[in-house]
């Protein structure tokens, strides 16, 4: 038998467990001849939705890493009939909760889908790294909230989630409901999910993107939302996987791209404007953040330490709309260090930064309620030339 192939075979997973079947003992046989590829496994205590997730992912390895000249079938072995037939004499009520369990598959490109009772979807990107956009995108929902919308966050920076630190949830795990949806955590009136709440802080990740994609596909698709107006997106760096998997997977109503004024962030911010143009999903705006610094015993005085209006001036350029620019404050740091959001403390209503941010959240909301806006060519026919 070829190696790849045995090897290949026992990267299959239990998506109920997590485990490979190799591992479980439940991996029976494997044969190969000229025209088909021939997997058996014991499939006790495993229902049909999940034999089909089983039976998909093993078909998406074989040929996405070893043959698309073969056919292939996935052949079970089961003691217990009620397997089979799907009648299991457990009856799991809804409000019933068991820990949640994230899957990393492969994912190949299918029809986008709309998630159910989510109005819009918005990403927050950036190209370049440590412009502060996780930080931006938290208060930009929080903003959002307090404009009395529904909202929701995405952590998709499965190599750096952030969120469990910046909304003071760290150390907690989701549920998962009787329907296996993962239910989102809470945390200042929002609902979100991150990588980082299911693996320890000081787990590195080592994958490959299509398992990446999974992740995003569950997050999207595997949690019980609910009714939200808004889905933020926190998407990680540059114009990868993770970018390309979203925008496979759903409709997209707009994005917000984050940079501080220097020449050097904006170049490498115009290569994700280009992307997201090329792939037709709408510039929202743009945000200069960290635009300059205010001293706490000089608060007349501004310090331009990154340059002075470069995005504003990268808008005009590029013909998109200049959202705001948001200082460089202490008060927005230590917040999320602390886990306690800028836009989250009453303490800061009212200032000139909370009204930025209030003003930001009022215009991505015009935006998207105009009537037929993806249909007008006055709103998005601008933003793609």
């Amino acid at each position: 038998m070829n190696q790849v192939l045995t090897d290949l075979a026992k990267q299959i997973k239990n998506p109920l467990t997590g485990v490979s079947l190799s591992d479980e003992g439940r991996l029976m046989d494997l044969n190969e001849t000229d025209l088909v590829i021939e997997i058996t496994y014991k499939r006790d205590g495993i229902t049909p939705e999940t034999k089909r997730e089983i039976e998909t992912s093993f078909k998406n390895l074989i040929t996405e890493q070893y043959t698309k000249d073969k056919k292939i079938l996935v052949k079970t072995i089961s003691e217990n009939s009620s397997d089979a037939t799907g009648h299991h004499e457990e009856n799991i009520s809804k409000e019933k909760t068991e820990p949640a369990q994230v899957k990393a598959g492969h994912a190949t490109p299918a029809p986008k889908r709309q998630i159910e009772n989510v109005k819009n979807i918005i990403a927050v990107s950036s190209c370049k790294g440590g412009v502060g956009k996780s930080t931006l995108a938290v208060n930009l929902a929080l903003s959002l909230l307090e404009n009395g919308k529904k909202v929701g966050v995405i952590d998709a920076d499965v190599y750096g989630p952030s969120l469990p630190m910046l909304l003071g949830a760290r150390g907690k795990k989701p549920s998962a409901n009787g329907e296996n949806k993962i239910l989102p955590l809470e945390a200042y009136g929002l609902k979100f999910l991150s990588f980082g709440c299911f693996i320890s802080e000081d787990d590195p990740v080592i994958w490959r993107g299509p398992m990446l994609g999974g992740i995003l596909n569950q997050f999207l698709f595997d949690a019980d939302w609910g009714e939200l107006d808004y889905l933020i997106i926190d998407l990680p760096p540059g114009t990868g996987d993770m970018q390309l998997s979203m925008i496979q997977a759903t409709e997209v109503q707009g994005t917000v791209i984050v940079s501080t004024p220097q020449a050097v962030a904006l170049q490498d911010t115009k290569k994700g404007i280009n992307m997201f143009q090329k792939v037709n999903v709408p510039i929202l705006g743009m945000v200069e953040n960290m635009s300059y610094f205010i001293p706490e015993d000089q608060p007349d005085k501004r310090y331009y330490i990154f340059g002075k209006e470069g995005v504003q001036a990268a808008c005009e350029t590029m013909d998109i709309d200049f959202l705001g620019e948001i200082p460089l404050l202490t008060e927005i740091r230590s917040g999320g260090d602390e886990g306690q959001p800028f836009m989250s403390l009453t303490v800061n209503r009212g200032t000139r930064t909370w009204d930025s941010f209030i003003a930001m959240a009022r215009a991505i909301d015009n935006k998207l309620n105009v009537k037929d806006s993806r249909k007008s060519k006055g709103f998005l026919g601008r933003m793609f030339t």
